[in-house]
């Protein structure tokens, strides 16, 4: 019965089919760039130490867009101030602890764990028994990972922590990025914060770089990163967005895991066993069948990180 009614529709759907593609494609570059941001950024760790990096990326990444978004303080609430202001705590607190987590363990591991933030966010004050089926898929996976030495070897405990507080992090960052877009124009919101962010991050940076985060090599490999994630990954997932069903870019963007865990594999060289394998895939699933699973459900802006 679909077959005819796909045939008639062929012509007509050809300019949204192509602007879905492109979005999908937008959607992948996005989560690309962000864990392509993060794999090259372990080799730098060992000349500034996670917490240099993530400094040096905040601030050239704030110091690049600021001149673009040219963002408006004068006349805004207190209540504007105070939650930009905790968007970029939450954002700072977010990068350190991600960058502190992934010198631990390994990418693909770390990012999973990560994820049950924006998959608690999506599943918070649901009801409905197939949502709580998806929970316990996604838990059993993470457990799987980290108990069940998916990465084929012990997993550092400081790391595994580390990933629990980016993946709270990550939740409030949703959430209050989601407020913070409602009642900031353009990208001025996302330039306040990265501007408290790298304020937030500075002293961690400074403590573990010390003098040289200023050596000239260094800061150009921190422009390169700051490129990298975010000012790219916003742009794309910002025209990804515009083109695609919110429900549709959740079910792209469940696929982040799988992404870091290959991107790791093929630049840091981080295999998995087959259980650490079987365990993202699960995660992977959780999220994407919570994200279908809410299509009836009033949606709401995916995170863009």
């Amino acid at each position: 019965m679909q077959y005819p009614r796909m045939a008639a529709t062929t012509t007509a759907d050809a300019p949204v089919l192509a602007t879905r593609v492109s979005g999908i494609g937008l959607a992948v570059a996005a989560m690309g760039t962000v864990q392509l941001g993060g794999a090259l950024s372990k080799p730098l760790f060992n000349d500034i130490g996670p917490g240099g990096v993530v400094a040096l990326r905040l601030a050239l990444a704030g110091l690049v867009l600021w001149p673009f978004a040219r963002p408006h303080i004068r006349g805004r609430t207190r209540e504007e101030l105070a939650a930009v202001g905790a968007l970029g705590v939450c954002s700072g607190m977010l990068t350190l602890a991600h960058f502190e987590a992934i010198s631990r363990i390994p990418l693909g591991v770390a990012v999973t764990i990560e994820f049950l933030g924006p998959l608690g966010v999506g599943l918070v004050g649901s009801r409905r028994p197939r949502d709580v089926g998806w929970v316990v898929l996604a838990g059993s996976g993470v457990a799987t990972l980290t108990l069940g030495n998916g990465a084929g070897q012990s997993l550092a405990l400081a790391g595994v922590l580390l990933a629990g507080v980016a993946a709270l992090c990550w939740a409030g960052y949703i959430l209050l990025t989601k407020w913070v877009g409602a009642r900031w124009e353009g990208l001025e919101g996302l330039s306040v914060s990265l501007v408290v962010a790298a304020l937030i991050t500075l002293p961690f940076g400074v403590a573990q770089a010390g003098t040289d985060i200023l050596d000239p090599a260094v800061l150009a490999a921190g422009l390169g990163l700051a490129l990298l994630l975010p000012l790219l990954p916003f742009t794309f997932e910002l025209i990804a967005l515009r083109r695609l069903p919110t429900a549709v870019f959740g079910v792209v963007m469940s696929l982040e895991p799988a992404i870091a865990a290959l991107l790791g594999f093929l630049i840091l060289d981080q295999g998995l066993a087959m259980t650490g394998v079987v365990a993202i895939a699960m995660v992977v699933v959780a999220s994407a069948g919570a994200t279908l699973s809410s299509r009836d459900a009033p949606l709401e802006e995916p995170q863009l990180v």
